[in-house]
């Protein structure tokens, strides 16, 4: 027989769902078997431990695991606070049982004050809408990615542009793409510099996105792109020395 030991903490706090959406909140010893888990759920659900499927999602609805092996430890499974578990089964021999399992009820005031809840966990290690700085970076970036997605719908193929990138000079170009690419995420303006003050060919880590002279083509933000009428600039080379 393999031998099995908890890998995290001594307990752990689980949702407990099943298809016929019955729902609690409990804590479990993760130093008890899978069977024995089985037969805690028994009490709660109403299933039966030797025909239940006990599934295992994290906090965003992922499957994470089934727990099958009867022997194996609970705390052995990647199950951490916060994660509910899904039970599987025919509950109609025990639906007339189901009235008498206590139910978890609880005001919202009282589960504010207590520190074994998920709300607790997030809040103590400032995860998710409870991380300020977070939340206002996303919110930054949904911003920004809705600008761009604005400003790329006025960057038409065949277009005359006047580039302003931060720190460097103003440069006027022909718009060859606009969309998104595989170099890097975001939008993309794809550009052919009037003058070789580029830094490539169009194409980018081997992929071609259009076509021009090397050292021609570049990529910009589209924020960083202005459309309009911008005549082509003449350039003597005879007048360099």
């Amino acid at each position: 027989m393999s031998t099995y030991s908890v890998v995290t903490s001594d307990f752990v706090n689980l949702s407990i769902t099943t298809s016929n959406r019955h729902y609690v909140e409990r804590r479990f010893q993760k130093g008890i078997t899978i069977d024995e888990f089985k037969g805690k759920l028994e009490l709660i659900t109403g299933g039966n431990p030797a025909t239940m499927v006990v599934e295992v999602y994290d906090r965003n609805d992922k499957l994470i695991c089934t727990l099958s092996d009867g022997q194996r430890l609970l705390g052995s499974y990647p199950i951490d606070d916060g994660m509910h578990i899904l039970v599987v089964d025919n509950f109609s021999r025990t639906q007339e049982n189901l009235n008498d399992v206590e139910k978890f009820e609880i005001s919202e005031e009282e589960y504010a004050k207590r520190t074994d809840t998920v709300k607790a966990f997030l809040e103590k290690n400032k995860l998710g809408k409870y991380n300020k700085e977070e939340v206002e970076r996303k919110a930054e970036r949904k911003k920004q990615e809705e600008a761009e997605a604005a400003a790329v719908q006025l960057c038409h193929v065949g277009s005359r542009c006047e580039v302003s990138v931060p720190n460097q000079p103003k440069r006027r170009a022909t718009i060859m793409y606009a969309g998104k690419t595989e170099f890097k995420e975001g939008w993309w303006i794809g550009v052919k510099y009037d003058e070789p003050r580029g830094k490539n060919d169009g194409t980018v880590n081997g992929k071609k996105y259009f076509e021009c002279l090397p050292k021609y083509g570049g990529f910009v933000k589209p924020l960083h792109v202005k459309v309009g009428d911008f005549p082509e600039e003449e350039f003597d080379l005879d007048e360099e020395l």
